[in-house]
């Protein structure tokens, strides 16, 4: 080998010395700078990563900490498919979470309705009295509910829902006002059973200006989307929230869609759930904020939940419900992965606290009382119900005596409000499951369909257009 030879490889060598210091300093600088910068995204609540237990791996699109809330995107994924998901899947199909009281025919406090329902579907098959438990509506019962009475007894999909009922509260249970829900949430007038069991939620057909006007009420009069420079958290709970609840029951639509009205053909809707959803990398993170708020307030109620009557008069299923009810309250991975979703402690500080709090619970009283606006029956059930459901949620996180307390035993809950939170949560799991198993297939059928007819664009738009609706 010449000398010049010699130099050479003695001078890359020396190059390759000095490069592997510098790329190691390089990668450590990039590491330090990724993780600041997902700790300052990270949200308002938790700035010590410490407090958290929970795993901060990835797999997926979204990864990292849920913003504002103490669980990572994968560990939701993973528990909510494990965990939570079968459990509250079993535990609806109870009677005692099957059934829910509601007033289906009301006047808009706010506009006259105008909306048409054109499909059948709209309509809900209420229960006549003999089908829902006898405790629902007595004290005492003499006959269970069978469990496996799963078919309207009158057998008329599109009969007029029964609207007399019993007002007398259930054994083991109050009526009592909740602050975060209009007033008609607890009157018993004019009240219906209804199997829920008998009447998912899917898309009905309600389309048109009086469905829009719903939601844009929702947003721009109540739910008003903060700026960037929003610097209160309170208001970014209430609008979160809300996003959340509608990019779940957009998913729910198109994840039972009628495709063929002539044929009765149902499926999924992936051009709408795209559209709607998944193209929208906001709402999807507001969904999994609004599915960990309402389990958070699943757990702290836990003394509360459990020593509840789940009363039916069916003694074997009433068993299984209360047994379903403790394997989720006390799910051991659950307390182990994500022992505290969301910190409901760290709102409402300060000075203006209590004026804050007073202003949001009107905000949400006035959505509550848009659902009696729906001019659809069966979008107006499950409106009703999951708003229900998520005042109930609120009720609990910042209603109760002492804050600080898990179980405050003051808390006082109606059988109905159960009834809405563990649907509601149900309905928000379904939603993340959709996401996760379905969402990264549909993200890429769509785009490569995009592109295909990129050429075309009208298309595609009118696709889209022709499938929006409410419910």
């Amino acid at each position: 080998m010449g000398k010049g030879a010699i130099k050479e490889e003695e001078s890359e060598r020396k190059r390759q010395t000095w490069q592997w210091p510098l790329v190691a300093l390089v990668v450590v600088l990039l590491a330090v700078a990724v993780s600041s910068r997902t700790a300052s995204n990270a949200g308002f609540f938790f700035t010590d990563r410490n407090s958290c237990s929970c795993s901060l791996q990835g797999s997926g699109k979204y990864k990292g900490i849920v913003e504002d809330c103490c669980c990572d995107y994968e560990t939701v994924d993973n528990l909510n498919s494990e965990v939570l998901n079968p459990l509250l899947q079993d535990l609806v199909a109870t009677p005692f979470f099957r059934y829910f009281k509601v007033k289906l025919w009301c006047d808009c406090p706010f506009w006259p309705d105008d909306g048409m329902c054109r499909l059948r579907d709209c309509s809900v098959c209420e229960c006549p009295e003999n089908e829902f438990p006898e405790p629902f509506k007595r004290p005492y019962n003499i006959a269970g509910l069978p469990s496996d009475n799963l078919i309207c007894q009158e057998g008329k999909p599109q009969a007029a829902v029964d609207r007399t009922i019993d007002n007398i509260a259930f054994r083991g249970w109050v009526e009592t006002n909740n602050p975060w829900t209009h007033e008609d949430d607890t009157d018993n007038g004019e009240m219906s059973y209804v199997n829920l069991q008998l009447n998912p939620e899917r898309y009905t057909g309600y389309t048109g200006p009086s469905a829009r006007r719903i939601w844009d009420s929702i947003y721009s009069e109540n739910c008003p989307k903060y700026s960037s420079g929003e610097t209160c958290p309170e208001k970014k709970v209430l609008y979160k929230l809300i996003s959340g609840l509608h990019s779940s029951i957009s998913m729910h639509i198109a994840g039972d869609y009628l495709l063929d009205e002539s044929r009765n053909l149902w499926g999924q809707n992936i051009e709408l759930m795209y559209d709607r959803i998944l193209r929208h990398p906001d709402r999807v993170r507001n969904m999994y904020f609004t599915y960990l708020f309402v389990l958070r307030a699943v757990t702290k109620a836990t003394a509360y939940l459990e020593q509840a009557e789940y009363d039916t008069g069916n003694h074997a299923e009433d068993l299984k419900t209360q047994s379903l009810i403790k394997q989720l309250l006390y799910s051991p991975k659950l307390q182990t992965a994500c022992p505290v979703p969301f910190d409901e402690a760290k709102l409402w500080q300060g000075q203006g606290g209590p004026e804050l709090k007073q202003q949001i619970q009107k905000q949400f009283r006035n959505i509550s009382a848009l659902m009696d606006c729906v001019g659809c029956e069966k979008c107006r059930l499950w409106g009703k119900l999951q708003v229900q459901g998520l005042g109930t949620a609120l009720k609990i996180l910042f209603s109760v005596g002492n804050q600080d307390k898990e179980g405050d035993q003051t808390l006082q809950l109606q059988r109905n409000e159960v009834i809405a939170l563990v649907n509601l949560l149900n309905r928000l799991s379904e939603s993340v499951k959709m996401v996760h198993e379905m969402g990264p297939d549909v993200e890429r059928l769509m785009e490569d369909q995009i592109a295909k007819t990129s050429a075309r664009p009208g298309r595609l738009r009118r696709v889209l257009d022709l499938a929006f609706s409410f419910w």
